[in-house]
């Protein structure tokens, strides 16, 4: 086969490709370059866009020549630091050209101030310290680079940072219980009770916080660092209060699943059984649900309640109907 390098220009449109290869179809012309982008003769000019075919192609492309790529196998092997794997980098010395300067800031920093990562810091944080960029590790490639080293989050210690949770705590025994709360309005509502030192139909909730739907996920996973010691202790009973609906009932199940392991979360029975009172006493006319529901439930949110309240709820959620939080206020409660 010919070698593309004989050409004397740098870029390459893929119309000279075909024509300086004698290409006789296009899915030849697509095998050919790839091949070539493989064996790192040629690499894309991203700028010069896709060609609009299938499978597609970039219109233009620059030639490699070997001699613009220095050899860096000594530094790799002999300064780069030893707790970085560079084999991937060894193979493919034109990669790490172009990642070489955050290489080299990581290892300097692993050779001068290896014991500052015994201190467990923020994402952001550790990406600054080591790339004088706060967003690298989060945005500009960071994660990436940091695979092709070998090395993960755990090595640096740093954790993803999440919106912190809003809560409202009445005192600070142990244990007590803590009730995790959908919307917004209703989390309100409830704080006003606590903070009276109230019961919350007829349940004594110390702690409210602000689940925010699925949002709830991501802050749970930083639960431990968010709150302080008296609000993580495993023996508070969680319970969660939410919309009845397909959605609201999935959040309650996927939250339970995903911590079970450390937190037993069970939903606000009662919460949601004077819904039903409500809806069912004043001959309410419920809103209908989104059709774009996710309606995969299983039994576990069911099972906490008794035959002739999860006939009701299984009769509002086939009708496609839901019953918000907000149809308490402060007077239910």
């Amino acid at each position: 086969m010919k070698d593309i390098k004989k050409l004397k220009q740098n870029k390459v449109s893929l119309k000279e490709i075909e024509s300086y290869f004698d290409v006789k179809n296009y899915i030849e012309l697509c095998n050919l370059v790839n091949e070539l982008i493989d064996k790192e003769d040629i690499k894309p000019i991203k700028a010069s866009k896709m060609n609009g075919k299938s499978p597609a192609l970039y219109n233009r492309y620059m030639i490699i020549r070997k001699n613009d790529v220095k050899d860096y196998t000594d530094e790799l092997l002999y300064t780069v630091n030893h707790n970085l794997d560079v084999s991937k980098y060894l193979k493919n010395q034109v990669l790490y050209e172009k990642d070489r300067d955050n290489i080299l800031m990581l290892s300097k920093f692993l050779d001068n101030n290896m014991e500052q990562l015994n201190t467990r810091v923020s994402m952001n944080e550790r990406s600054f310290q080591i790339w004088h960029r706060e967003k690298f590790l989060q945005k500009e490639g960071g994660k990436t680079l940091i695979k092709n080293l070998g090395i993960d989050q755990d090595f640096l210690n740093f954790y993803n940072t999440t919106e912190p949770l809003s809560y409202y705590s009445r005192d600070k025994k142990t244990p007590q219980n803590v009730l995790i709360i959908e919307n917004k309005d209703t989390f309100y509502s409830m704080r006003n009770l606590v903070i009276d030192g109230k019961a919350i139909i007829g349940e004594d909730i110390s702690t409210i916080i602000y689940g925010g739907g699925k949002s709830i996920y991501k802050s749970f996973e930083d639960f431990d660092l968010c709150v302080e010691p008296y609000l993580s202790n495993r023996e508070n009973k969680l319970l969660y209060f939410g919309d009845l609906d397909y959605e609201g009932i999935l959040i309650y199940e996927k939250l339970s699943e995903i911590f079970e392991e450390e937190y037993k979360i069970e939903p606000f029975v009662e919460g949601y059984k004077k819904m039903i009172e409500k809806y069912k006493n004043l001959g309410i006319n419920l809103p209908v649900s989104s059709e774009n529901q996710n309606k995969k439930i299983d039994s576990k949110f069911m099972s906490y309640f008794d035959k002739y309240y999860k006939s009701e709820i299984e009769d509002i959620l086939k009708s496609r109907l839901y019953i918000p939080q907000e149809i308490l206020n402060v007077g239910d409660f």
